[in-house]
This record gives structure tokens, C-alpha cells and sequence, in this order.
């Protein structure tokens, strides 16, 4: 059978919270996400056209938080300075230094969310087909 040809409608990545209320207050008012789905116990962030990130009570969800936070949710921004000053405005936790990675073409910053999951915030340094 093959694989259906429908276009797909949108994207979400899910992350699980402890504390699902702080990580709503984190999302709305530092990273300026809109509320795009509210389930409840899981709120549905719309990042940009088409990806959104999911936080979860874990307490709820198919999956549990874990100390061990092995991803990190990447959003690409047209000015990435803009973005470093506003993140040290808000005293996010781990705030990195701005960084060059010529091998991969971004300009970046990195920090943590208030349950340990890193966002990085980056930009383009060249055309990526």
C-alpha cells in the first residue's frame, strides 16, 4: 500500500512539564508564542506556519518528564542579535554566548526553558537550498 499523498496539516513537537502553568507563563510571555490548541492538560503553541510545540502535564500525557532533556527545539529567526538582547533582557537560565558555526552556515544562541528543555535561536549566515 503506498504511503498516503495528502499533504500534512501541521507539526508538533510535545514536551512534558511538572509544572504545566510555569511553562505556559515561559512560553506566552518570553518566547511570545500564541496559544494555537488548548486540550487541557496539553497547550499547543503555534511556533510559525505549520510547527507548533505541545506542553504536556505529565502527569496526564503517554510519556513522563525526565531530568534528561535529549532535544532541543530550534526556531530560526530573521535577526538573531535582536533575539540575544531581548534573551538577556529576560535573564533566561543558560544563556549562551552568541556563536558562528561556519560548517552548518547559522549564527546562534542557546538557552533553557524553566524545565530544562534548550531552545536554540538562530539565523541563517548563507543560502540553504
Amino acid at each position: 500500500m503506498p504511503r498516503p499523498d495528502a499533504p500534512n496539516m501541521l507539526a508538533i513537537t510535545f514536551f512534558y512539564y511538572r509544572d504545566l502553568p510555569r511553562a505556559m507563563r515561559f512560553y506566552e510571555d518570553v518566547m511570545g508564542l500564541p496559544l494555537a490548541i488548548d486540550q487541557g492538560w496539553c497547550k499547543i503553541y503555534r511556533i510559525c506556519p505549520g510547527a507548533h510545540v505541545g506542553l504536556v502535564d505529565e502527569a496526564k500525557g503517554m510519556n513522563k518528564w525526565q531530568a534528561t532533556k535529549p532535544v532541543q527545539l530550534c526556531i530560526r529567526v530573521p535577526d538573531v542579535v535582536a533575539w540575544y538582547a531581548y534573551a538577556q533582557e529576560q535573564a533566561v537560565d543558560g544563556l549562551s554566548d552568541l556563536f558562528i558555526n561556519d560548517e552548518i552556515g547559522i549564527r546562534a544562541f542557546v538557552f533553557n526553558d524553566p524545565e530544562g528543555y534548550q531552545i536554540e535561536i538562530q539565523t541563517a549566515t548563507r543560502d540553504h537550498a
